[in-house]
């Protein structure tokens, strides 16, 4: 070994080392003393690697076979995360196929010019930002400036001009970070119970209930609607945190109905409350109660209708998810929220756990609705890496880099995904110390039994090459991350690498500049401060309350920040969210929300949900600006945000948008069966 080589080898040694000493002050992943919720089984984390995942998963495999359109031996994957210590990868019988992924042509069939002429174009291209006129030939942007600008390449071809948005203003067409089309769609579009306003693409908005009477009014309003007195009332949305804290009992739900089987799937997503009837009728019994935990009971053994944690909720809500996870209710419902991203500008959305319900089913519902020639948005799916180590074991980064090689225009696949603490709305992430306020009843947890397992799953995809998302919320969560991607980079260095914390819930200082050093970026959630700021407060502190969704310091520091809805936690609404990172303004107190971490820029906020959010997807030289080359996707707005109070930027109407060089005015989403 050369005198050089030995320096290397030592101060890699020492950074190796100094990482894994640096992460003794904290509580390892997994370590006696880590935080985890009170009468949940140490392994829970393992399993529970997303909060809807593992009901659809069960659903489908054990009473999807019938009425899906998936093969049985596949249905449902696996119900627990494989051991990673252990090196066990299952496989199940019949391995899903790769998707065939046709070349899809997007926008015009000629190669005929139209002219897109507006009263302004912001382009997000900082040396040539604004514009008056863009020419799209073949579904991508030609030429953009003035109209005068176009003339080298009009003078010599064919070309149209669209006046439709003369009045109006366009950017690149908005791009939904994080979301979860599939799972977070079927959620979305049942009958709602949310305290917050829930948008309807054909029909009035949900008003939001405030509190548990209005809740229970409610239910007895879709109780009256039923079509028969038997019939299931599956509703989705009671937050009970928000509402109070009182959780119904089977009781309360009986005088509500005696007859119609009620469910109440929260909005954490991990808790489920049901009356008699649904008791009944999904044949919940005394011998499942007593061995499960989180299984709530009376005195007799009989179940009180409160099944908390996913275990319990398995036991009622398996049989009436399978029976709205039909072939019809898959794409109603993918259409559905399609619908309300066009309405709300969205061109691109990014499916951040790809595989984690079912395959086979994902790729159908898809194809159909995101793989045409009028759909309405690109689609970039980043694979769920614990699914694909278990369905493929050791051929798991082959077949995602196979994926990779198939993506067309409009269903690209991209990434890898991982998590490392649970989630934020149900206050399961991971805090450092202090901790929670509340200590016995909160906890929070991590998803692996060890730090070992967490590096072990992402070094593999890591030393790849592969951009790599990790689903973090609290500080605990943050710096567990942090430091296995220092590992990671020590082990294996790498350049723009885009190492990705989705959400950053709740973050220090020191993590901003040590995820700054280490290179990594961010896509956090502002609905983080705008909904749970004024409630979380009573649980973790007004300062970290506040402090949720960092953005100016990061943005300061010249960290890559983009926004997200991480549907159903929120619902797409890039306007929205802007609105949010230039105002920070809590839902229920209006009151600002760590002033200082206001993005006062409008412009800069506009690109967390163009440009930056392409580049967090690993597709900014595809969209996020107009500039020629690009996709010609735009989104059309009444007026510009930047020119409008900041407090009325979530109020600009968006008039339409348009896919590759296809335009679609909002009106034409606004029924059940647009195509």
């Amino acid at each position: 070994m050369t005198h050089l080589s030995k320096i290397l080898f030592v101060l890699l040694l020492s950074w190796s080392m100094l990482a894994q000493a640096h992460d003794t002050k904290r509580p390892r992943i997994g370590a006696p003393n880590q935080q985890t919720p009170a009468g949940v089984p140490e392994n829970w984390g393992t399993y529970c690697v997303t909060e809807l995942a593992p009901l659809f998963r069960e659903a489908l495999a054990l009473y999807g076979s019938n009425n899906l359109m998936i093969s049985k031996p596949y249905g449902g994957q696996f119900s627990k995360a494989p051991n990673l210590s252990s090196g066990s990868n299952p496989l199940p019988r019949v391995l899903p196929k790769i998707p065939f992924t046709p070349p899809v042509h997007i926008g015009q069939k000629d190669k005929k010019i139209t002219v897109y002429v507006a009263k302004k174009i912001v382009t997000m291209d900082p040396g040539w930002p604004y514009a008056t006129a863009v020419a799209v030939q073949d579904g991508r942007i030609l030429s953009v400036g003035s109209f005068e600008d176009l003339k080298p390449w009009l003078d010599k071809h064919p070309y149209e001009i669209n006046t439709s948005f003369k009045d109006k203003v366009m950017y690149p067409g908005f791009i939904e970070a994080h979301g979860h089309p599939v799972m977070g769609g079927i959620a979305i579009s049942l009958p709602p119970l949310t305290y917050y306003p829930l948008r309807n693409p054909y029909g009035p908005e949900f008003p939001g209930v405030k509190n548990y009477s209005e809740m229970i009014t409610k239910l007895k309003e879709y109780v009256a609607q039923a079509k028969s007195p038997d019939q299931t009332i599956l509703t989705w949305g009671f937050d009970s945190v928000a509402m109070g804290g009182k959780n119904p009992t089977n009781i309360d739900l009986d005088k509500v109905s005696k007859t119609n089987p009620i469910i109440l799937w929260d909005a954490s997503e991990h808790f489920v409350f049901a009356n008699s009837a649904a008791i009944k009728k999904y044949g919940v019994t005394k011998e499942q109660l007593a061995k499960t935990i989180g299984a709530g009971r009376n005195p007799d053994g009989s179940s009180n209708g409160q099944f908390l944690g996913t275990e319990a909720a398995k036991l009622i809500m398996l049989k009436p998810l399978a029976e709205i996870l039909t072939p019809e209710r898959g794409l109603y419902s993918l259409r559905y929220i399609s619908a309300l991203m066009q309405q709300a500008g969205i061109t691109t959305t990014g499916d951040l756990f790809y595989g984690g319900v079912n395959l086979d089913l994902e790729n159908q519902l898809v194809n159909e609705v995101f793989g045409g020639p009028n759909a309405k948005a690109r689609i970039v799916h980043v694979v769920d890496g614990i699914t694909f180590m278990g369905i493929y074991g050791s051929k798991a980064i082959d077949q995602a880099i196979a994926l990779r090689k198939r993506s067309n225009d409009q269903i690209i696949f991209n990434g890898v995904k991982f998590f490392a603490d649970d989630a934020f709305v149900s206050l399961g992430m991971q805090l450092e110390w202090p901790g929670y306020i509340d200590s016995d009843k909160y906890k929070g947890l991590f998803m692996f039994n060890s730090r070992d397992d967490f590096l072990k799953a992402m070094r593999p995809w890591w030393q790849t090459g592969f951009q790599i998302h990790v689903h973090s919320n609290g500080s605990g969560g943050n710096q567990i991350t942090l430091d296995a991607l220092e590992i990671l980079q020590a082990e294996h260095p790498r350049f723009d690498h885009r190492f990705t914390f989705e959400h950053f819930g709740i973050s220090t200082t020191a993590q901003g500049r040590q995820l700054k050093a280490l290179g990594a970026i961010v896509s956090t959630n502002p609905y983080y401060v705008s909904e749970r700021a004024d409630i979380n407060a009573n649980y973790i502190g007004t300062d970290r309350a506040s402090l949720a969704a960092r953005m100016a310091s990061l943005i300061n520091q010249d960290v890559v920040v983009a926004l997200h809805s991480d549907t159903p936690v929120g619902i797409p609404s890039p306007l929205l969210e802007v609105w949010i990172a230039v105002n920070r303004v809590g839902s229920q107190s209006g009151k600002v929300h760590a002033p200082y971490e206001r993005v006062l820029d409008v412009n800069r906020a506009m690109k967390m949900v163009t440009i930056d959010a392409a580049y967090a997807l690993g597709i900014n030289d595809r969209v996020g600006s107009i500039e020629a080359g690009k996709f010609a996707d735009f989104v059309v707005l009444e007026t510009d945000p930047q020119e409008v109070d900041p407090l009325k930027i979530k109020d600009i109407p968006v008039v339409a948008t348009i896919l590759g060089g296809r335009p679609t005015l909002t009106s034409e989403t606004k029924t059940p069966n647009w195509k």
